[in-house]
């Protein structure tokens, strides 16, 4: 009996993982020794705020891995990465956009190997108790020594290593 062939049903390029991973790596090692993780691909969350429905980011930094329900993380990440791809880029950038503000995440990078751009989101509380996300900084070639996470201001972000491709 033959193996059935493996399908790729993600329809995403290799370049979407490499910047996953160079995130990880980059920032990862920065961390070990703190109470906070960086997780890459594939970690489930599930929210109250989201219905208990699961929603798997390309990349968090979580403070509070104890927090679990089953195989999945139940705290809420401080700050969420999502790599564009042509399938996914309408949903990172509305439904799942609005589920991490609603579920209180502070900080949301949106990147695009394609363009080499990172654009970073952070929530921001209204009077009525509710919050936004707003466009805090769009980082490019043009200004890339400029990429820095906001929530964790001692860690070393680099342009160059993210988009090692």
């Amino acid at each position: 009996m033959s193996a059935l062939p493996i399908q790729d049903m993600s329809n995403t390029f290799v370049e979407h993982s490499f910047v996953i991973n160079n995130f990880v790596v980059m920032v990862g090692k920065q961390i070990e020794d703190s109470l906070c993780r960086v997780l890459g691909e594939g970690v489930q969350y599930q929210w109250h705020e989201n219905d208990n429905k699961i929603v798997i980011p390309d990349v968090s930094i979580i403070c509070n891995t104890r927090d679990r329900k089953n195989v999945s993380l139940t705290g809420i990440p401080r700050m969420i990465m999502e790599v564009l791809s042509d399938s996914t880029e309408a949903y990172d950038r509305g439904d799942k956009m609005q589920i991490y503000q609603k579920a209180g995440v502070s900080e949301y990078w949106i990147a695009d190997w394609r363009k080499r751009q990172v654009e970073i989101y952070l929530n921001e509380g209204k009077e009525d108790g509710s919050t936004y996300f707003y466009l805090y900084k769009t980082i490019s070639k043009e200004n890339k020594d400029e990429l820095q996470l906001v929530m964790f201001p001692n860690l070393k972000t680099d342009f160059e290593i993210l988009f090692h491709i």
